[in-house]
């Protein structure tokens, strides 16, 4: 009876131990967790150049706009930033159609930056942008072709305007790029979009579309030169619907 007592007493005292080393190995690891990381914050803005910059990172596509330049006719592509009490007021203007007497269409933005980064959008109106007329369509703001694949049509009968008629992209398109002296030096694949951009160098370039399986029509070969930026090339592939 007397060693069942021990026994009993010894058992209870390692049950003890044990529970109170697990209770400091759980302790010791909650205050050992790190803590969550902070947010990032914004750097603040002190300069039009950094409330720009904060515009083109939500909108790529505006890679590359020049601030406005009011002794310069037929600028179709600018900027201009206000310093106002908390940052700035920045207009986004692009323009093209003729722009020499004043564009024919335009699009504009008004966004207020303010000084800890943050931006808001409070006015926007004018015609849908063409790829063409961003100052950086794939919004890499890198020397190249930037192109799209289209397909069409898409409706036996095609009514003006209609969206549910509108060509549709062309994915996984194979695209292959050709120096001016014929040389292949550059193979593109069209994305879900039906986009694709290579980065070269100025110079003059064929752009030349292989087939795509399901559709009838390839593209013919389309010659382009290259300068300073993004230069857009669209690519017509046909259906075969009648």
């Amino acid at each position: 009876m007397h060693d069942r007592r021990q026994i009993f007493a010894r058992l209870t005292a390692l049950v003890a131990l044990v529970v109170a080393i697990a209770a400091c190995a759980g302790s010791g690891s909650a205050t050992s967790a790190p803590s969550p990381s902070p947010a990032p914050s914004l750097e603040p803005v002190d300069t039009p150049e950094e409330a720009i910059a904060r515009i083109v990172a939500l909108e790529p596509r505006l890679t590359g706009i020049q601030p406005v330049d009011p002794d310069a006719i037929g600028q179709a592509r600018w900027y201009e930033a206000t310093p106002t009490d908390d940052g700035y007021s920045v207009e986004v203007y692009l323009g093209w159609g003729d722009c020499m007497a004043g564009c024919i269409e335009h699009h504009a933005w008004r966004y207020a930056v303010h000084r800890d980064g943050t931006v808001t959008l409070l006015e926007e109106e004018g015609d849908p942008v063409p790829d063409a007329e961003w100052p950086s369509p794939g919004g890499t703001g890198r020397t190249g072709i930037f192109g799209s694949a289209l397909a069409g049509p898409t409706c036996p009968v095609e009514q003006p305007g209609d969206p549910a008629c509108a060509a549709r992209p062309v994915p996984g398109a194979v695209v292959v790029i050709r120096d001016a002296g014929g040389a292949e030096i550059a193979t593109a694949v069209t994305d879900e979009s039906g986009r694709f951009f290579v980065e070269l160098a100025a110079g003059d370039y064929t752009v030349v579309p292989q087939p795509v399986e399901g559709l009838l029509g390839v593209p013919p070969p389309v010659p382009v030169q290259v300068t300073e930026g993004e230069t857009v090339v669209e690519l017509a592939y046909d259906t075969g619907i009648r």
